[in-house]
């Protein structure tokens, strides 16, 4: 099966330690990864920001005010998908950390998960629709040689 092609935007912001996000995030894998979530051609920009930002962004579109993991913001999904995914880089580097995690490994994760979401999937609907969201990913991952997340 082809895989859907990909119209990629990796953006990173200005904050202590990018360069160790930038290497864990080599445009060849972000776009692997992506596309391998993705079950339409996609456009998709993918920033890497600080805390502030982050916060900032969830505050302001989610109405709580803290850095997430991830951010999707989804604008089109057919016939291109069409999304933002706005990840938090000290975030993402302290659940890495807790959860034992390479921080390349959690970055893939969140990537497919945020591409899920921009794609209409949904965890916070139901109980049912979290583990069939958790299913895929874990699905996708394992297709990559990753591990399962959770």
């Amino acid at each position: 099966m082809a895989l859907p092609p990909l119209t990629l935007s990796l953006q990173f912001g200005r904050f202590d330690g990018v360069a160790e996000h930038r290497a864990a995030l080599p445009r060849h894998k972000v776009e692997r990864w992506l596309r391998h979530a993705l079950d339409a051609d996609g456009e998709i920009t993918v920033r890497i920001v600080d805390a502030e930002e982050g916060q900032a962004l969830n505050r302001d579109y989610r109405q709580k005010d803290y850095a997430t993991n991830v951010l999707t913001f989804d604008y089109a999904t057919d016939p291109v998908v069409m999304a933002d995914l706005v990840l938090c880089a000290p975030v993402v580097a302290r659940e890495a950390a807790e959860q034992g995690k390479t921080l390349q490994q959690h970055y893939a994760h969140l990537l497919v998960h945020g591409a899920l979401h921009a794609q209409g999937w949904d965890h916070e609907t139901s109980e049912a629709d979290a583990e069939e969201m958790e299913a895929r990913e874990i699905e996708i991952l394992a297709g990559l040689g990753l591990p399962n997340p959770y």
